[in-house]
Order: structure tokens, then sequence, then C-alpha cells
């Protein structure tokens, strides 16, 4: 019989704390001048404490609202703690688990494939903030991941909207228009792949063929994912599924695509300029615009669609947001911090997309200039104007609670679809079934 999920994170972080603790950990750290508005704060200050990942995104991010914010209130004292991604999980799940309250942030980063799984497991932990937030002003599909029985808990925050980048300058040698990349499926997107391989001797893309992530996309594109209305597993009946594991097999094959392990090799695969194309979420933005000596020479175009009626040409992939602790003595302010900074100032929004690169699903900050000013390194094409447009067409998906667990057992039997021994049918039965086991235990 299924264990409810809290029993379940419970009894794995439990059993993890006694080796990490609950504590401070040495990977942790606030920013200086969170540490310095320590050493002043009086007793009429009003404290909040946020956790989060990345320093070069999401820390660096969340210190600009904090510095917008205590700017008009300096009562307010914000603390930004920086942890790893999985540490914060850890810390998060052990302290609600355990049924304590302190210890606990007040803001807290919440990958966005992981948000059900902690909605379900502690019902009453984080402030519901149906009546407080303008949903409308947000991409539907990010206000749905965080949506639970018709309540709505957290602020949306940056997008993984996807997108087919491209070197034009190669495709053009290949005698490709722009025009002949948008709104294609991936059977096209191969062809063109070959003709590209054949005039150039470029590879079409980087493909780790152990990595889900394209897969992920893939799926989400026939507004479709991997369980059944009661939250099970669900591939075999699964057409989308199956139309993204059989393309998943077709580039492996196709002769077009530049097999790696790994981040470093798949990112190494387009700053070194040995592929044509990069089909991924906006954030890789950062890492395109890390080859400086191929500046002008990238394009940007839809993602492409599978070979599905209901299938488009957008998606998404990653992506997290915040959410605010009932248990926090300062939950109004908390609140309000994330309200008028996320979900108010479109200034913001336009700074952020501009340093960190930051794609906005608040839609109103969309209309700023950062976001219609042509990008030099793509040539002078507009291309968070043409992503924004994507983002608004991604298909809303619940991502359940064991989105992690279902695509690792699919990963895990599609190498024996690569070497012919089973075919695709039989494999997604076998993951299902490995799936089923996994959540079941």
């Amino acid at each position: 019989m299924k264990k409810l999920v809290a029993y379940v994170i419970s009894v794995i972080f439990l059993f993890t704390i006694l080796f990490t603790g609950c504590g401070s950990s040495g990977s942790s750290t606030s920013s200086k001048n969170s540490d310095q508005q320590s050493d002043t704060a009086t007793s009429s200050t009003k404290k909040i404490t946020v956790w989060a990942w990345d320093p070069n995104f999401n820390i660096a991010i969340m210190n600009d609202a904090k510095a917008i914010y205590t700017k008009e209130h300096p009562d307010v004292q914000i603390d930004v703690v920086e942890m790893a991604r999985d540490e914060v999980e850890q810390k998060l799940n052990t302290i609600l688990a355990s049924g304590v309250k302190e210890g606990l942030p007040d803001i807290v980063l919440i990958e966005d494939y992981s948000a059900q799984k902690y909605l379900q497991a502690y019902p009453g932990a984080f402030a519901d903030l149906t009546d407080k937030i303008d949903y409308s002003k947000f991409a539907k599909y990010k206000v749905e991941l965080m949506t639970l029985n018709g309540r709505t808990y957290g602020i949306p925050f940056d997008s993984g909207v996807t997108g087919l980048f491209y070197r034009r300058d190669i495709l053009e040698q290949a005698g490709f228009k722009p025009e002949d990349l948008n709104n294609i499926t991936w059977d096209r997107f191969i062809e063109i792949g070959k003709k590209v391989k054949e005039k150039t001797g470029k590879d079409l893309i980087g493909f780790d063929p152990a990595d889900g992530t394209l897969m992920r996309a893939m799926v989400q594109s026939a507004g479709k994912w991997f369980f059944d209305k009661n939250g099970e597993p669900n591939l075999v009946n699964n057409p989308a599924v199956k139309e993204a594991v059989t393309t998943y097999n077709k580039i492996f094959h196709s002769g077009v695509a530049k097999k790696v392990n790994g981040w470093n090799d798949w990112v190494a695969t387009f700053t070194k300029g040995d592929v044509a194309a990069v089909v991924t979420g906006a954030w890789i933005i950062g890492s395109i615009k890390s080859a400086s000596d191929q500046s002008g020479k990238w394009a940007l175009a839809p993602t492409p669609r599978l070979n599905l009626s209901t299938s488009i040409n957008a998606s998404n992939t990653g992506g997290s947001s915040w959410y605010v602790l009932n248990y926090s003595k300062n939950k109004d302010v908390a609140i309000d911090f994330l309200k008028e900074i996320f979900a108010g100032n479109i200034g913001f929004y336009q700074k952020i997309l501009v340093e960190r690169g930051a794609i906005a699903t608040y839609l109103p900050a969309q209309s700023g200039s950062a976001y219609s000013a042509p990008d030099p390194f793509f040539g002078g094409q507009k291309i968070y104007v043409d992503l924004s447009e994507y983002m608004k067409k991604v298909p809303p998906v619940n991502y359940g609670v064991y989105t992690y667990e279902t695509i690792n057992a699919i990963m895990n039997v599609i190498p024996d679809v690569y070497s012919g021994k089973i075919s695709v049918d039989a494999a997604l039965k076998e993951a299902e079934e490995q799936a089923k086991s996994e959540i079941n235990r």
C-alpha cells in the first residue's frame, strides 16, 4: 500500500539529518549586507529570512529585490541565506516532517517540479496567497504548478520557456533561412540536421542519451505529463511519452547528434562551435553568450513539436518559485515584500533580465524596454519578445509528486531501446513498473 508522501519524506530526511544535521552548514552563507543589518537591527526591526541557491542567479536576484524593498521599508531586515539546492530541500523537509516550527525560513525557493510534493505532503505549511496576488498577471502554466484544490500558493518566479537556439551562419551555409526553422516537427528538425551535416560537417545538436531534460520539454509540449488523474505513473497508455521516447531514439540513431556525457560536455558542444543548435530552456542564454567570438551569429526559433495533434511549438523545462511559510512570525511582511517586488515592480524585472538573464513569468514586465531591445549577440533579433510569446503558449500541466522518480525510470530503460533489445512499448511497460515500485516502497 502506498505510504503517505509526508511519511516517506519524513523517514528519508530524518535519517539524513543524523549525519548532516539541520543546523547551519558550511556551505550556507548570508550576504554581507545581511550580516551588517543583523549587527544594527533594533527590537522594532521586522526580520525575514530567505533560503535559496545559486549565487549568480537566485541569490543575486533576491539581493536585488531586497535592496529595492528595504530602501522604502527601512524597518525591515531581509537575510538572504545561500545553500546548495539539495541542502535547501533537505533542511526544509526535515523540519517540516518533524513537526517543529522553529528553524524555518520565512521565504523559500522551491523548484517547480517539486512544488506539488511539498504542498501535498505538508498541508497548511505554506501561506495561501489566492486572494492576495493577482495571478492573472502571471503565465498560466506557472500558476498551475503551485495550485492545489483550487487554492494557489507561492509567487511565480523565473521561466524555463524553451526555444530552438541556432547558429544562423551555419544554417545559412547549409541553405536554410530563418523561416525554415519556424513551427517545425522534430522529424523535420532531424532532416534539417542531416543537410547541415552534409553541407558543413557540423553536428546539429549535442545530445546526452541519459538525460531526460529534453524529454520533459517534449511531453509538456503536448499538454501531457507522466501521470494519470490519480497521480499514478501513466507511461504505457500515454501517447506523448511514447512519441517522446520514439523521438529520443530517432535522434540517437540520426547521425546528426554529437553524443555527450553530462552538463559540461553538452555546453562545450555549442560554446566550442561543434554543433549548429541547442534546444532547451531560456536559462541557457548565458552559457551561449559565454562564447563571445560567436556574437552576432546566433538566432532563435520556436521549439520543435512532436508528431501529435496536441503538441505545439512551445514548452518549458525547469524554473522555480517563491513560497512563504505559514509559521513565519512576519508572514505579512514576507508576503508584502514578494507582492511589491515580484508581483508589481516592472523596473525590477527589466534589471534582472539585463543583468541576470532572468525571464519573468510576470506578464506586465514583458512590456518593458529591456524585453523589446534588439540583442546584438542574436543578430539584432528581439529574442525576449519572442520568448515571451512562446511562454504565453506553454501548455499548463500538473507536475505531480513523483516527476523525478518517473523520468529516472524511463531513462533507466531507454538504453535498451537504443540498442534494439526491446521495443518502445516494452520499455514503457518496464519503466512504469519501475516507477510504481519506487513510489510504493
